[in-house]
């Protein structure tokens, strides 16, 4: 399947497990490296704002990845999806907690409502966010 593939997370890799969330959206990879329970998002997925705490690593994933290699997730947005098969995958930067921005203010309570609305830690960004 079309890449490249990122995953983000706080934790030092080499191989992402099966079971493991990929995206093909670089913002939102950062954004998950640092283990938030909120996320907004614009529409075109490259604004990206969160509430994590840890900094984090970026990756890439470094071997062919598959139609059969991937699960597609349900209310996602296709923005992520599960492996199926460990992946071998290299280190591309690490990702200060800032990167992509924090979620804060009037942005974060709407996250909130709508994360308990929903059950859901993510959120169409609106255009004052």
């Amino acid at each position: 399947m079309e890449g490249p593939w990122y995953h983000g997370s706080p934790v030092v890799l080499s191989v992402l497990s099966k079971g493991s969330m990929v995206t093909p959206f670089v913002e939102i990879a950062k954004a998950f490296s640092h283990k938030p329970k909120l996320l907004s998002m614009s529409d075109d997925m490259r604004s990206v704002k969160h509430n994590g705490e840890l900094p984090g690593f970026l990756y890439l994933v470094s071997e062919q990845v598959d139609v059969d290699d991937l699960v597609e997730l349900q209310g996602t947005r296709q923005t992520h999806w599960e492996i199926r098969r460990d992946l071998r995958v290299e280190l591309v930067e690490e990702v200060p907690v800032d990167d992509p921005p924090l979620l804060t203010g009037d942005a974060r309570k709407r996250s909130e409502e709508a994360h308990s609305k929903l059950g859901t830690g993510f959120h169409e960004r609106s255009d004052d966010d």
